[in-house]
């Protein structure tokens, strides 16, 4: 019975591949050739904690651990013990020289990353790069003349198309599920820069990393993400095309670390409704929400409101498809953009700046002062889009006249005195207006109401 079963699933596995691509007749064959390359790997991070599991570390001081043990009959008196945890991932090489392609949240603050090949050697790896935008790792082990995986064009699969998978799930090395292609092109909540291949292929922890195989034993994709409500597959994974991965593989070999364009704008999808309001004969390109200061967009001229609908001559259909264009681009590039304003096309050239790194970003983005005693960050796109706001700056934390007035972190701050506040400098300077022992009007989010506070400004 299991042999039937498995015939009729090579059968049909095969009638799936569309006739001019049949290379290989089976998955079978598709492992025997490319498994080789595929690898396993092992992660190894020391967590630091007190040897039984009291939940927080003991200050230095002798005085406050006496109090903590007088008080609290269960406080340790050993010292803090390096507790190894450990994680598995699955990786393919790319080159014979040792380069290993894997996600980047497999081998995320590792400190010791092992590759395992098929044929049972072991090897401790230095990871060369990361990029988190796009979950792409680059690791390198010391071997030479290693099996290569053949690489493929995502550009070239169509949904319906059979594919495979060879990874470690759970742990289980080397292996092998196969389905189909689900869809094209989706782009995930929390994700910009990758438009994902959606699949049927079972893919579960362990997974992660791993190649995505068509039926001519090429790589076209990284398995990188599952939806589910349950932890485990249901139905659904996404792969990252391979060519978007392996044009950060090339940086991150080159520099460790990718460079990418930088525009400057927050966009939204353009509805019917939109679209009609705007005179377009359908819902199609960016709609500009904000074009940040002093950025390449606002010294092109771009404007909220406008409408962009083709970049460096590729048309935008969605508003997901602008920031892959735009960190596709070399920073210093001069790109014509086409957008539609007050119902007409207009070309616009703009210089694209170069986006900051994520650590750049995040400190850029954050800004604390003490007029008003807040911490804010400006509201990504995810959060945004999760809020469904256009705008608004989130509360990070709160003391002084803030904390006063009522105030709390995870507030959205919407508007200043009737003043809608889309960034952190519009804050400053609306807050700059109100006279020392004044109020000013906070329009804050809260939960899924809103409210008015009175955020009195005394000077701290």
């Amino acid at each position: 019975m299991f042999k039937t079963l498995m015939t009729v699933s090579a059968l049909v596995l095969t009638l799936a591949v569309p006739a001019h691509a049949r290379e290989v007749v089976d998955v079978a064959d598709l492992v025997d050739r490319q498994g080789p390359a595929v690898v396993n790997i092992s992660t190894t991070k020391l967590v630091r904690k007190n040897g039984d599991g009291f939940p927080f570390t003991l200050p230095d001081d002798e005085e406050m651990q006496d109090f903590f043990r007088r008080f609290f009959p269960g406080t340790p008196r050993g010292p803090m013990q390096e507790i190894p945890a450990r994680g598995t991932g699955s990786g393919f090489i790319v080159s014979n020289d040792g380069y290993i392609l894997t996600n980047a949240h497999v081998v995320r603050n590792a400190d010791e990353v092992e590759v395992k090949l098929i044929d049972k050697r072991k090897f401790t790896a230095k990871v060369v790069g990361t990029d988190s935008r796009t979950d792409i790792a680059v690791l390198k082990i010391p071997a030479g003349n290693l099996p290569t995986v053949k690489l493929g064009d995502p550009a070239k699969l169509r949904v319906g198309e059979a594919v495979a998978a060879i990874g470690s799930p759970f742990g289980f090395e080397n292996s092998v599920t196969a389905g189909i292609v689900s869809a094209k092109g989706r782009t995930l909540p929390a994700e910009s820069y990758v438009p994902y291949i959606q699949t049927d292929v079972p893919i579960n922890p362990g997974n992660s990393g791993g190649p995505l195989f068509n039926m001519k034993g090429e790589v076209v994709g990284v398995n990188s993400q599952i939806y589910s409500r349950s932890g485990g597959y249901q139905g659904v994974s996404f792969a990252i095309p391979i060519d978007i991965a392996m044009e950060v593989v090339e940086q991150l070999k080159g520099g460790g670390k990718v460079s990418r364009g930088w525009l400057g704008v927050v966009v939204q999808e353009v509805t019917a409704d939109l679209a009609d309001s705007f005179g377009l004969d359908r819902p199609r390109g960016a709609l500009v929400a904000q074009v940040q200061e002093d950025s390449p967009a606002d010294r092109a001229g771009l404007q909220a409101s406008d409408v962009i609908l083709n970049f460096n001559g590729k048309a935008i259909e969605n508003s997901g498809d602008l920031p892959r264009l735009v960190g596709m681009a070399k920073p210093g590039t001069k790109i014509p953009l086409d957008v539609w304003r007050k119902g007409k096309t207009q070309t616009l050239s703009v210089a694209l700046g170069e986006l900051p790194g994520e650590d750049e970003a995040a400190a850029k983005s954050s800004r604390s002062y003490s007029r008003g005693g807040l911490a804010l960050s400006e509201l990504s796109a995810d959060q945004r889009r999760e809020l469904k706001l256009d705008h608004g700056l989130l509360v990070e934390s709160v003391t002084g006249d803030a904390a006063r007035a009522g105030i709390r972190v995870g507030d959205v701050i919407l508007a200043v005195n009737n003043g809608k506040v889309a960034t952190v400098d519009a804050f400053r300077k609306a807050i700059a207006t109100v006279p020392k022992g004044k109020s000013a009007a906070i329009l804050v989010r809260r939960g899924d109401g809103s409210l008015y506070v009175p955020l009195k400004i005394s000077g701290e």
